[in-house]
């Protein structure tokens, strides 16, 4: 495993929608996309958020792929080492709403946006 990969880890759960994607690999506060990544930032209200699940799926392969990984302590993620596809990718995460998902190829940045759960009032 290289150390972006053990950094940024495997999980499940997060939430939001895509805020931006770029014609051309770029960094995203930090985080390196290669040509076969797919990476950016999840912020909520409060800004970055840690520890979400950033999700990317595809259909494309010949049998379904997905790839999960957990945000850092800036709201990093970094999907490393992918196939060539069209990927869905979305965020999931404890308190938030799964966000809509958003079409993403590699060597794209896609910056996510967290949605907090909204509770009925008297609950």
């Amino acid at each position: 495993m290289t150390a972006r990969t053990l950094l940024l880890g495997t999980a499940l759960g997060v939430a939001g929608f895509a805020t931006r994607t770029s014609e051309e690999p770029r960094p995203a506060q930090g985080v390196q996309v290669d040509a076969d990544d797919i990476g950016g930032v999840v912020r909520g209200r409060s800004g970055p958020e840690a520890g979400v699940w950033v999700i990317a799926e595809t259909s494309d392969l010949p049998t379904r792929f997905a790839r999960i990984v957990v945000t850092d302590d800036r709201g990093r993620y970094l999907i490393p080492d992918l196939p060539r596809a069209t990927y869905s990718v979305w965020v999931r995460g404890y308190g938030l709403v799964d966000s809509p998902k958003q079409r993403a190829a590699p060597g794209r940045t896609l910056d996510l946006t967290a949605v907090v759960v909204q509770r009925l009032q008297g609950q």
